[in-house]
């Protein structure tokens, strides 16, 4: 199943953005007047941009981004003008984040620039996005491009990147590997071993691990969708990086190999943690001992230890079972207050 993100132009000539996985459908929906809404009295309706994505998330994503876009903006998608979306993004985005460096490392006393991802010869505007996107992800925001099939800027890469302008906008274009790669020491090509080409072999963490204790700039270089890094493109390489997968499925693409490395570079790399809830202080086991008590209290009186016999095994896994989660004070008088209430019950 495919979906789309799609944009209409509507009567009084505001746009309308929307989601579908069965575009023809849903535009005759929208010419009928059948959903209600926004285009149902701004009739008739003119499907002026759509694009396909394999994923409903993803359209999503896309749809809720270009809603936020200025008219200007729109209309420039709508005409495929991606150099005028990348102005209009950087003529709007006020906070600086467009224009800021790469994320920083420590290394000792010095800072080195987080890596480089280097794309060479991509195929898709999409999988530049999608790359972009996990990119961003995890703290990187230095992209190189190196001779893109169909040119760049490139209209297709906005909506894939879900957000990740800063990154598309500060992308630069190389027409070789070597000039893209030219000030970095450490250089890392991401492909399978190359018959003819002898080089260290490593995985995206001990990559990781070495380019954080590394001085110097480094890169990441990742080859075309359908072939990979060419013989003579590994070659400019210190090393080879290799993801360890299923050797009966090797099917990575793009963006996932990307996300790979710059995870495996971000858990050593200062970036915003998960707030840590308190979970409170454990219930002492006088606390436990009077809950299980309790329940056991309720239950032999419901009849519920039978026959007799089994009731210490059975008493014994219901403990086994209430002193595994390691419950806390809070949760311990909540769960003693529906006890009460079962053995209780208040009338009514």
């Amino acid at each position: 199943m495919t979906f789309h993100a799609y944009m209409l132009r509507c009567s009084d000539g505001s746009y309308y953005l929307g989601q579908t996985d069965m575009l023809e459908r849903r535009m005759a929906q929208h010419e009928a007047g059948e959903i209600e809404g926004y285009t149902q009295n701004r009739r008739p309706v003119e499907l002026v941009w759509s694009q396909e994505f394999a994923s409903r998330d993803e359209a999503i994503a896309a749809e809720q981004q270009i809603k936020g876009w200025s008219r200007n903006k729109k209309e420039a998608l709508i005409a495929g003008d991606w150099a005028a979306i990348s102005a209009l993004a950087r003529k709007s985005f006020d906070t600086g984040l467009r224009h800021a460096q790469p994320l920083l490392r420590t290394n000792g006393d010095a800072q080195q620039p987080a890596p480089v991802i280097v794309l060479v010869r991509p195929q898709l505007g999409e999988n530049i996005g999608k790359a972009a996107r996990a990119m961003l992800n995890f703290g990187l925001t230095e992209m190189r491009l190196v001779s893109p099939r169909d040119g760049w800027p490139n209209p297709d890469a906005g909506p894939a990147a879900a957000g990740a302008d800063v990154v598309l906008d500060g992308a630069q274009v190389f027409e070789t590997l070597a000039d893209a790669v030219a000030d970095c020491a450490h250089v890392y090509a991401t492909t399978v071993r190359k018959r003819g080409v002898t080089k260290p072999v490593v995985t995206p963490e001990e990559a990781a691990r070495e380019v954080h204790g590394a001085s110097g700039r480094s890169a990441f270089v990742f080859g075309p969708e359908r072939s990979g890094l060419e013989t003579d493109d590994v070659a400019l390489a210190r090393k080879i990086l290799t993801v360890p997968i299923n050797p009966e499925f090797g099917s990575l693409n793009l963006a996932q190999a990307v996300i790979l490395c710059a995870y495996e570079w971000s858990k050593q790399a200062t970036l915003e943690q998960p707030t840590v809830t308190d979970l409170g202080e454990p219930a002492p086991q006088d606390e436990l001992e009077g809950m299980i008590g309790q329940l056991e209290t309720l239950l032999e009186g419901a009849g519920y230890f039978f026959p007799p016999d089994r009731a210490p095994a059975t008493k014994r896994t219901l403990r086994n079972l209430l002193t595994k989660p390691g419950w806390n004070h809070l949760e311990v008088r909540t769960l003693r207050g529906v006890l009460s209430a079962l053995g209780n019950p208040r009338p009514r």
